[in-house]
């Protein structure tokens, strides 16, 4: 099992910048890869950025790309969301979630989110 505690989300100001943290637990060994998923209100969950736990690679949905930044910290078992420019838009609930070693193919282990809200 791995535990995932996300924070950093709180009420910002269109233009702010603000960096979401994942702490992840337990069989961190395990871990294959990091994402970020976000929930905006009335909208299905969608991807937003990814990280391999080993490498370097990053992976982000095109959308946000050159405003959202994922970066890790293997020795604090650590995962952030540097966000940047943020707008109204950008309102939603930000989970955490991990492919695991030995599930590769799909995120199976998820934290219970933290919420960004944006005003305008």
């Amino acid at each position: 099992q791995v535990q995932l505690v996300e924070s950093g989300g709180r009420l910002v100001q269109a233009g702010e910048s603000l960096r979401l943290s994942c702490a992840a637990s337990g069989r961190t060994f395990r871990i294959y890869r990091m994402g970020w998923f976000r929930q905006r209100p009335g909208k299905e969950r969608e991807f937003v950025a990814a990280i391999p736990w080993s490498g370097a690679s990053t992976y982000y949905a095109d959308s946000l790309k050159g405003r959202f930044t994922i970066s890790k910290d293997n020795a604090k078992n650590t995962v952030y969301l540097q966000m940047n420019s943020l707008n109204p838009e950008d309102t939603a609930r930000y989970y955490c979630a991990v492919r695991s070693t030995d599930r590769p193919s799909e995120y199976g282990y998820w934290g219970q989110g933290t919420q960004v809200t944006v005003s305008s």
